[in-house]
């Protein structure tokens, strides 16, 4: 059985070089898909500066990935060893059933880290603990 490993991303993106092969494409928006690549051969750059890509489309292959990039002069193939495609999801934490903290449970935590964070403060609170528990 053959994975699914070919991936086609839309938008507008901007290239920005990062140094010994490795590039980052992005669309500028905060929801938007950010693309880097690794491991690029040489003459990559002279088809990734400056581009104002419309679409990527990424190959994952057994000898690395071959990366498509769709612009207004046309289309342009490079290799790359590696390519990580994030797309944030915006909504992800909106349907989990996270626990909130009501006023008189952040007070209590603002408290506790505030002693915490004084010298011998752990040593305190591990005091006022201890004295809690026996008194139960």
């Amino acid at each position: 059985m053959r994975n699914n490993t070919r991936r086609s991303v839309c938008g507008r993106f901007e290239v920005r070089d990062l140094g010994s092969g490795a590039w980052h494409l992005s669309t500028g928006a905060a929801e938007g898909p950010e693309i880097y690549l690794t491991g690029t051969e040489p003459a990559a750059a002279g088809s990734l500066r400056g581009a104002a890509a419309s679409a990527v489309a990424c190959d994952w292959r057994d000898d690395g990935v071959l990366v498509t990039l769709t612009t207004r002069e046309g289309t342009a193939a490079l290799q790359a060893r590696n390519a990580l495609i994030h797309e944030p999801l915006t909504n992800l934490y909106a349907s989990l059933p996270l626990a909130s903290l009501d006023d008189a449970a952040r007070r209590f935590w603002r408290r506790v880290f505030r002693l915490v964070r004084i010298p011998g403060g752990r040593y305190l609170l591990g005091f006022i603990a201890r004295r809690s528990r026996s008194l139960e």
